[in-house]
């Protein structure tokens, strides 16, 4: 034996234990940092392929007529629909489009009650 080498004890029952559920910990957390990436990754992927489809879609162009004296109040989108909130001589109506083809879906008017 020289010098430079030491002896190394061998670790009692209760250390090796412990060294036995670290190990078993880090092989779990490792796992699981292993299965988010995958599932990161997966979902990028994903979204590449699914927005390649809607890139060779045509533009289209629409002109929507509104009723004389209408105002838009607010605009949003929910899901596949644009979403466009109108005041027409103090009522208020939502009409809804289909943002790939600008499509009217529907019209929701509110009325007060007599």
């Amino acid at each position: 034996m020289t010098t430079s080498d030491t002896a190394v004890p061998d670790p009692s029952p209760e250390q090796a234990a412990l060294f036995a559920r670290v190990r078993r910990m880090m092989l779990i957390a490792g796992l699981t940092t292993a299965l988010a990436i995958c599932a990161v990754l997966i979902a990028v992927g994903y979204r590449l392929f699914k927005s390649e489809g809607r890139a060779a879609e045509p533009v289209v162009d629409v002109t929507a007529t509104l009723p004389k004296g209408a105002k838009i109040v607010s605009t949003g989108v929910a899901g596949d629909r644009l979403v466009i909130t109108l005041d027409v001589g103090g009522a208020t109506e939502i009409r809804t489009f289909d943002a790939h083809s600008l499509r009217p879906v529907g019209t929701l008017k509110f009325a007060n009650e007599p």
